[in-house]
């Protein structure tokens, strides 16, 4: 089992940034990829950034330039850094892993960019 809790979602207006958090129940050093993902109303769930254990990151074409992924294996969190905020950014995100077969969700943290 492993749990993730995010953390730093609001309310920012466009043009600004956010840092979002995950903390992970167990170690980053037994994990490869690590994701953020997020779900606007009324749309599916879209990946938005990887990290994986050595520090190769891959981002969704829409966020490119903008958002920044980075984890910290020793104290076991995954950051996204977002700047440049648009109001198409609003959405919860969520942190997910996959572990031994299974894919874990954190409970998701809101970002409301206003116009």
């Amino acid at each position: 089992q492993v749990q993730l809790v995010e953390s730093g979602g609001g309310l920012v207006q466009a043009g600004g940034s956010l840092r979002l958090s995950c903390a992970a129940s167990r170690t980053l050093f037994s994990i490869n990829a690590v994701d953020w993902y997020r779900q606007a109303p009324g749309r599916q769930r879209e990946w938005v950034a990887s990290v994986t254990r050595g520090g190769t990151t891959n981002y969704a074409d829409s966020v490119t330039g903008r958002f920044t992924i980075s984890r910290d294996n020793a104290k076991n969190t995954v950051a996204l850094q977002m700047n440049s905020l648009k109001p198409g950014d609003t959405a919860v995100y969520y942190c997910s892993l996959l572990w031994a077969g299974t894919r874990y969700w954190g409970q998701g943290t809101q970002v409301t960019v206003s116009s």
